[in-house]
């Protein structure tokens, strides 16, 4: 009688760990996450073209704006001819009063007094003149120094049109993207089946 107690109850025993067993297992696969699903995404992008920066730099070398357009920043355009019509027409303006002023003074020096300095606002001979010799030359002095910082500035608008172009189409063929420099990743731990969160950054030369 003692011998079957005993019997029965290491069976039962061994039935309640077995029970519990299945129990803890169960559990387990239900605490398991499910498999995660990574849509990758390709995505195309334009070969680097290392010429594109000398040919837009050309092209505006060529052509004030046409750098700007080859790199489609259209709006620029209108800005360069602005800033380069400008530089000229103050170029053509300095070199035409110097150019008057000149005349007047080589007349004088050849003996004639029939300059327009001469002349009053009808056309009548002056006896005294409106502008001095002296002040002819010093207003040759000032239109020469105007004429020539004008023609500088044209000079310097110039270029820029050309570094910008440049400079643009370098711009243009940086990736900018912050997803392949700095991105959140997810990763499922195969040893005890929890997930990792972290952040991955990337940095190439």
């Amino acid at each position: 009688m003692r011998n079957k107690f005993v019997t029965t109850s290491i069976f039962s025993l061994l039935f309640c760990i077995s029970i519990f067993a299945q129990d803890k297992e169960k559990n387990d696969t239900e605490k398991l996450p499910e498999a995660l699903e990574i849509e990758e995404v390709t995505e195309i992008r334009e070969p680097i073209n290392p010429l594109s920066p000398a040919k837009a730099a050309f092209y505006s070398a060529v052509l004030p704006g046409l750098g700007q357009a080859y790199n489609k920043k259209y709006w620029k355009i209108p800005i360069v001819y602005v800033a380069i019509g400008t530089g000229v027409y103050f170029y053509l303006n300095n070199n035409k009063e110097y150019n008057r002023y000149r005349d007047a003074y080589k007349s004088r020096l050849a003996g004639f007094t029939n300059d327009e300095f001469y002349l009053d606002g009808q056309g009548n001979q002056l006896s005294t003149p409106r502008v001095s010799d002296d002040g002819l030359l010093r207003a040759q002095k000032l239109f020469r120094r105007n004429k020539e910082l004008s023609l500088l500035v044209t000079i310097g608008i110039y270029a820029l049109n050309i570094i910008d172009a440049n400079v643009d189409a370098h711009l243009l063929q940086y990736n900018v993207d912050e997803n392949l420099s700095l991105a959140p990743h997810y990763k499922l731990n195969q040893i005890d089946a929890t997930g990792n969160l972290g952040l991955t950054l990337n940095f190439k030369f």
